[in-house]
C-alpha cells in the first residue's frame, strides 16, 4: 500500500491564485494578463506545453505596450492554467 503526502500551498501560490481571481488587465490571442503581487502574469490559453511559451508572451505583451524582454521570468501551474510571471 502506498501513501501520498499532500503539501500545503506556499504563500506565493496563494498570493498568485488570489490575484488571478481579479479581472484581467488585458487579453491577447494566447494570453490573459493580470497584475499580481509577484509581477505581471500571462495566463496561457493554449494546451500545456513541455516548454513554457515565454517568447510568445513577450511578443504579445508588446500589443499591450509592455516590454517584458528584460524581465526575470518564472512559471507556475495554477487553477486557471499555466501562468508565466514576469518581474524585475
Amino acid at each position: 500500500m502506498t501513501s501520498t503526502t499532500t503539501r500545503p500551498k506556499s504563500k506565493t501560490s496563494n498570493l498568485l491564485e488570489e490575484a488571478l481571481n481579479q479581472p484581467p488587465i488585458g487579453e491577447t490571442a494566447n494570453f490573459s494578463w493580470n497584475a499580481t503581487p509577484l509581477g505581471i502574469a500571462a495566463i496561457y490559453k493554449g494546451n500545456t506545453t513541455s516548454k513554457p511559451p515565454f517568447d510568445k508572451a513577450i511578443k504579445e505583451g508588446e500589443e499591450l505596450a509592455m516590454d517584458l524582454s528584460r524581465e526575470e521570468k518564472e512559471f507556475y501551474q495554477t487553477q486557471k492554467g499555466l501562468a508565466l510571471i514576469f518581474y524585475s
